[in-house]
């Protein structure tokens, strides 16, 4: 495996591994250190963030294969946050302090 397929592959895995935050702190999966489903709407959006940032870092620098994956995975998790804020909102309409969607 040459540099250029291995850093392919590493930042393919560096996806996986925000989205898989994202998508345990959205409730979708359990978390496996307690094997418990949590929710911290605040943490899905800083793993999402983090991907925009990311994504606005490397800009000019992806083969468009990965830039179609990055571009694909930040759309999918932030319709998928702005569903689970509207249920939490649905769950406590009083709260107030949920985070807002991201941009």
């Amino acid at each position: 495996m040459d540099d250029t397929q291995k850093n392919e592959l590493l930042f393919h895995s560096l996806l996986m591994m925000f989205e898989t935050a994202a998508m345990q702190h959205m409730g979708k999966l359990k978390n496996p250190m307690t094997d418990t489903v949590e929710k911290d709407l605040l943490q899905a959006q800083y793993a999402i963030d983090m991907l925009d940032m990311l994504k606005e870092k490397t800009k000019g620098n992806c083969a468009p294969a990965e830039l179609r994956a990055l571009d694909t995975l930040v759309a999918n998790l932030k319709l998928t946050y702005v569903d689970e804020l509207a249920r939490a909102r649905q769950e406590t309409p009083a709260a107030g302090s949920e985070p807002t969607p991201t941009s």
